[in-house]
This record gives structure tokens, sequence and C-alpha cells, in this order.
């Protein structure tokens, strides 16, 4: 038998921790929510970045500093929320020098001041291992306002916040396996996968219209069907309507598969369903509408599906999962 996978790990080993627990929300979705005062209820998310895994060990600190930070906000900013502040926890390799924790600082201070954040506090360790970083994130939202990746209903219409792909590509140019391209787009898609662009000015948008909403981290296909599957309806998208940008569509014609980029991860754009009203606020807004959610029948089982003229694409694999 394979080892299970982190959904498998989450389900079966810390739902139970979580009980009922309001603010947990059943570990379904991202944050915790904590009733604040009678004007705004705080949202709290924790993402971790690793050595190898998530960044390459030879990348600049001041870039992976700033990507941690931006992974914890796009979890804020996909449940409606405004980031206010941060803790910290750093496990550092031993020998790593004053000047190499100086960059990484320095690229903090880059993006708290950008987005207007504060470290509230936190912790530094040594290890024998690579560098692991880890930041829990605060965020404000109006009581009883938190979005959720629950909420979507049959007829919803399904949107994306910007292009999709760019950071798959990114990571495919620094291994090497991005060829054909232009060096203006090689530039552009890497940048995309070290600084992903948080949509924070879309929070007042997407509180206002969308029904369900969650950030992209592990592809857009899996984390569609990951919002599918907890509503429990079908979520149809349109490959063709899927936004790219100018440099992924050169990846295309150079022999990328359009399909890749919706499995690839790392885009840190906001998912979100709405009504057909809330859905053209919301492209107005500069969202994108990309598909629509069905209702179950007794042959159409929850979860996502990538459409192409009008023909069902077999996905193998949706996403990126962590083999734990």
């Amino acid at each position: 038998m394979s080892e299970p996978d982190e959904f498998s790990i989450i389900d079966q080993l810390f739902k139970p921790l979580a009980g009922l627990s309001r603010e947990a929300r059943g570990l379904i979705d991202d944050v915790a929510v904590i009733a604040g005062d009678l004007s705004c209820d705080l949202v709290v998310n924790t993402d971790a970045l690793v050595g190898g895994i998530h960044f390459f060990e030879h990348d600049p600190l001041d870039l992976v500093a700033r990507k941690l930070m931006r992974v914890n906000l796009s979890d804020i900013v996909a449940k409606g929320a405004k980031p206010y502040g941060y803790q910290l926890v750093t496990a550092w390799p031993r020998g790593t020098t004053y000047a190499e924790k100086a960059d990484f600082a320095r690229g903090l201070k880059i993006d708290q001041d950008r987005y207007g954040l504060s470290l509230f506090g936190g912790d530094t360790v040594s290890t024998e291992g690579p560098l692991v970083i880890s930041m829990t994130m605060f965020g404000k939202a109006p009581a009883g306002k938190t979005l959720s990746r629950l909420g979507a209903k049959p007829g919803d219409r399904v949107l994306v916040s910007g292009y999709i792909g760019q950071g798959y590509l990114g990571l495919k140019a620094l291994q090497g396996q991005l060829l054909g391209l232009s060096h203006e787009d090689v530039n552009e898609v890497i940048s995309a996968y070290h600084l992903p662009e948080i949509r924070t000015d879309l929070i007042p948008v997407l509180r206002d219209h969308a029904r369900s909403a969650m950030d992209i981290s592990d592809g857009l296909l899996a984390d569609a069907d990951h919002l599918a599957r907890g509503n429990n309806l079908m979520i149809r998208l349109d490959l063709n309507r899927v936004p790219t940008s100018l440099s992924a569509r050169a990846a295309i014609a150079s022999g990328i598969s359009p399909v890749a980029l919706c499995t690839g991860g790392d885009d840190y754009q906001i998912l979100c369903t709405a009504s057909e009203m809330g859905a053209k606020a919301l492209v107005l807004a500069g969202f994108y509408d990309i598909g629509a959610c069905v209702g179950l029948s007794d042959d159409t089982p929850a979860g996502a599906e990538l459409w192409s003229d009008n023909r069902r694409l077999d996905v193998v694999k949706k996403g990126f999962t962590h083999p734990l």
C-alpha cells in the first residue's frame, strides 16, 4: 500500500483533534476564524516552506522571505480578510551567516511595508537539516463575513483573479526545462515563481460578491476539485477561458501543455464562485469567469473536470500533493 498523502493525513489524524471547534472550520478552509469584538473576526493562517522542496536552496533569501509572506497572505486575502500582522519561526541550518539572515530580514521588510504588516513575534532555532521557515498570518474581516470554501451552489459561476501557470513555468525555467522562450519571457515567469502576485485590492469586491473562495496553491484543477468536493457538486472548468499571460502562450507554442498550466501549482490566485449577478461584478473588478458549478446526478460524482471545445479532458493528476 502507498503512503497516505497530506490530505489523508489531515483527515485521519488531525481533523479528529479539531473536533467541532467553530474556529477550526473542520480543517477544510486553510484558516481559523476567531470571533473578535462585535465589529470583526480574527482570521489566522499558518504555512511553512522547506528548502529543497518549496524553494531552491540557492535561492536568494530575500526572495524566499517575500514568497513565504505572500504564500500566507494568499490564504488570508482569499477569505476576504485584510491582513495586518504575522509571527515568524525560522529553523536555520548550522553555518548560516549573519549576512544571509540579514538578507532574509530585508526581504520581510520590503513586503511587510508593501502590505502594511507588522511582525508580532515568533521563534528562531538551528537545525542540521535544510532551512525551514513558518509564518502565521493574522487578518481581520467584518464579523460573520469571512468567506469559506463552503457556500458554492449549482449554477454558480467559477472565477479566478489572474493568470494561471506562471509559477509552474517559473519552476520549469529554473530547472532548465523551459526552452525556446525569450529572455524576457523566462525572467517574467521566474519572477512569478519567486514573487506571486497577491491581489489585496480585490478584498472588498470578493467579500461582497463571492459565495465561496480559496487560494490556488496546488494547481487550479486540484484546488477546484477540493472546493467542489467540499460543496458536494461538480465544477466544470473551460480550458479555453483560463487566463494565461503572453509568456505562457509562448510556452504553449513551444510545446508546453496548456493542461499542465492548470495542474502545476504555485499560482496563489483567488479561486471563487458567485451567482450570475455576483460574477458580473467580479469580472468588472478584474476576475476571469472560467467555468460553472453543476449539481450532481447518478453519473456525476463530486469533483472538478477540465473541458475544452465541449469535450472532457482525461487528466490523471490534477495537481500537487505532499507525499507525507
